[in-house]
C-alpha cells in the first residue's frame, strides 16, 4: 500500500463537546461491527435561552500520531470557529440543557497561529501545505466525517452532575468579571456523528452573569466513544491514536424573548 509521507493522521470531530479524527490517506485495519449503543435521551430544552457566539467560541481537538513509524506523520490540530446553537438555563441550573452543532466543512487544520500557540514540540509551528491539505481532505471524505451526506455534529445534554465547588468570582477562570461564580460540572454529552448516536462525559467550568454564559473545559475522547475506527497501516507500524484532545471555550448571550421559554 501506498502512503502519502506528507501526513499522517485522521480525526474525529466531535462536542462537547465532539468530536475529529483527521488524517492521511491510509485504509482503516479490519475490525468487528462495533456493538450497538443504546442512545441516552437528550434533556428537555427550558428556561432562559442563550445563542452561542460563534466568533467568541473556539473548539480545537488535538490528535496523535501513532506506531513504530510515527515520525513518518505529524500531529494535527483541528479548529472550529464556527459553532452555533443554544444553551437553555432555568432556575435551577443544574437542569441546564443545550443543542450545540458542528459543521464539519468549517473545520480547519493547523491554522500557524494556533499551533504557535501551543509552544510545544508536539505541535512545532511549520506544517507542510501538503499534510495540511491531504489531512483535511481526507478529514472530510466519506472514509471519515463524510461531509457531503453528514454535513453537521449534532451535541445535546443529557444532563449535568456537580463536579466541585463554586470558584472565587472575580477569578483568573471567571474572566476577572464580577457578579457570577465560576463552577464545575460533568456534562453527559449525546454525541451524534455520521448519525451515529453516542454519549460522552465531559468536564466543564461554567460562568454565567451578566447576561453572557461562559464555558470551557479539555477532556480526553476516544474516536471509538464517537462511533470512529481509528486509521491503521502497515500492520500497525503506521497508524492514529485513538484517544485525542478536545478544548473548548464557548460565549453564548442572553437570546430575545422566544415563545415558551421559561425564566
Amino acid at each position: 500500500m501506498r502512503v502519502s509521507g506528507s501526513c499522517l493522521l485522521r480525526l474525529p470531530g466531535a462536542l462537547l463537546p465532539v468530536l475529529l479524527l483527521s488524517g492521511c490517506p491510509l485504509q482503516p485495519r479490519p475490525s468487528a461491527a462495533p456493538p450497538r449503543v443504546a442512545a441516552e435521551t437528550a434533556a428537555p430544552h427550558e428556561g432562559v435561552p442563550y445563542d452561542i457566539v460563534a466568533d467568541e467560541s473556539l473548539l480545537t481537538i488535538r490528535v496523535y500520531r501513532g506506531g513504530t513509524l510515527a515520525s513518518a506523520g505529524h500531529n494535527h490540530l483541528i479548529a472550529l470557529h464556527a459553532l452555533t446553537g443554544t444553551v437553555y438555563v432555568p432556575a435551577d441550573v443544574m437542569r441546564t440543557s443545550f443543542e450545540a452543532r458542528i459543521p464539519v466543512a468549517e473545520l480547519t487544520v493547523d491554522e500557524a497561529a494556533l499551533r504557535a500557540q501551543e509552544h510545544s514540540p508536539d505541535f512545532p509551528p511549520d506544517v507542510p501545505d501538503a499534510a495540511r491539505e491531504g489531512t483535511r481532505r481526507n478529514m472530510l471524505g466519506d472514509a471519515l466525517l463524510d461531509s457531503e451526506r453528514s454535513p453537521q455534529i449534532v451535541l445535546r445534554a443529557v444532563r449535568l452532575e456537580s463536579a466541585g465547588e463554586p470558584a472565587p468570582a472575580g477569578g483568573r477562570e471567571a474572566g476577572g468579571d464580577a457578579g457570577g461564580e465560576t463552577r464545575a460540572v460533568l456534562a453527559r454529552v449525546q454525541t451524534t456523528v455520521r448519525g451515529e448516536v453516542r454519549a460522552i462525559s465531559v468536564p466543564v467550568s461554567y460562568r454565567l452573569a451578566g447576561g453572557a454564559l461562559t464555558a470551557s473545559g479539555e477532556a480526553a475522547v476516544r474516536q471509538s466513544d464517537l462511533g470512529l475506527t481509528p486509521f491503521s497501516a502497515l500492520l500497525g507500524a503506521l497508524q492514529v491514536q485513538d484517544e485525542m484532545r478536545v478544548r473548548f471555550r464557548i460565549v453564548a448571550r442572553a437570546a430575545p424573548s422566544r415563545p415558551g421559554a421559561q425564566p
